[in-house]
């Protein structure tokens, strides 16, 4: 499982805390699948990966449907959670939902479906990677991300520090457990990935 955008470096799905049997666990914007059939593989959760772009899904579908554990769904994380009728153990989002969309409604919306304790962990691009400075208000900054197609498209994303994530995660009724500046060691040095789990209260 891999948490930063350089394969073998970081941690794995440890962050996740213990493999236990029957947690319910969601990825929201899982791209190709892969980390969260790596859970449904080897811890036995049951284990959904949600993305909003079709294509992908229709990969990870290829690619994994043979695990029995495991399924995937087509559609915005924010409106996939507000469907939902059952609450998850585990949410979380590897450069995928957390960051993108907007923390006042995606954060709450995390909250109420997580049971009580239930952990999000989400990796989002570190604020001050490549020599920028971490943003100091509340509002996205500009940035894009690469489609299957090899286009760019044009995003918001909400860049915050960790401090100023505990702040959001706090007013969402969530408390930050961690924090990590992970970077690749062959490198510069700089942080590339900020990792961060908190709990529901």
């Amino acid at each position: 499982m891999e948490w930063t955008a350089h394969p073998g470096h970081g941690p794995g799905s440890e962050i996740l805390g213990p493999g236990n049997s029957g947690r319910r666990v969601v990825e929201l914007g899982c791209g190709p699948g892969h980390n969260i059939a790596h859970l449904a593989a080897h811890q036995r959760v049951h284990a959904t990966g949600v993305d909003l772009v079709g294509l992908q899904v229709r990969r990870a579908r290829s690619h994994y449907s043979h695990i029995g554990s495991l399924t995937f769904a087509a559609g915005h994380a924010l409106h996939y959670l507000q469907a939902a009728e059952r609450p998850f153990d585990v949410i979380y989002s590897i450069f995928g939902a957390v960051g993108i969309v907007p923390p006042r409604l995606l954060l709450p919306a995390i909250t109420d479906h997580l049971v009580p304790g239930g952990l999000l962990a989400f990796a989002v691009p570190h604020p001050r990677r490549n020599g920028r400075r971490a943003v100091t208000h509340d509002g996205p900054s500009r940035d894009s991300v690469l489609l299957p197609n090899q286009t760019r498209l044009s995003i918001a994303r909400w860049e915050f520090d960790a401090s100023r994530w505990a702040q959001h995660l706090r007013h969402a009724g969530l408390t930050m457990t961690g924090a990590l500046d992970l970077s690749h060691p062959a490198q510069d040095g700089n942080p590339t990935t900020l990792l961060i789990t908190a709990r529901r209260l």
